[in-house]
């Protein structure tokens, strides 16, 4: 474990597994998908430790404090020492919004939902 006093926040989120590969981690923060303080930020900005910054995925913004700063992947039992995850409660509601309404959406010329679909859909709506 290689704890850094600061880093690049591309490469911090790496590290922390928020992405799987750097490439993605440096696209994301140069498409605004990374910010700190409200602000966009370049893949070369410096994180250093108790700074804050969220990150947009599947259309919510997650938060999180990074508790201690690293250079190098760790395993994903490890990401709780370096990474707090402050999402507000209504961000997660959402996510789970999302998920239901997308097992609801039908593609055109599918048909008749099938008996286990009805069950579920039923079960889903009372």
């Amino acid at each position: 474990m290689n704890i850094a006093p600061a880093t690049r926040i591309d490469k911090f989120l790496w590290a922390v597994r928020l992405y799987k590969t750097r490439t993605q981690a440096s696209e994301a923060c140069s498409k605004g998908h990374v910010k700190m303080n409200g602000m966009p930020v370049k893949p070369s900005h410096l994180i250093k430790t108790n700074d804050e910054f969220q990150v947009r995925r599947e259309q919510i913004f997650y938060t999180f404090l990074a508790k201690a700063i690293i250079e190098n992947r760790v395993g994903a039992k490890l990401v709780e020492n370096y990474l707090i995850d402050n999402t507000p409660q209504e961000e997660k509601d959402k996510l789970e919004l999302a998920k239901i309404s997308s097992a609801l959406k039908r593609e055109r010329g599918t048909g008749r939902p099938t008996k286990k679909e009805r069950r579920d859909i039923d079960k889903l709506f009372g």
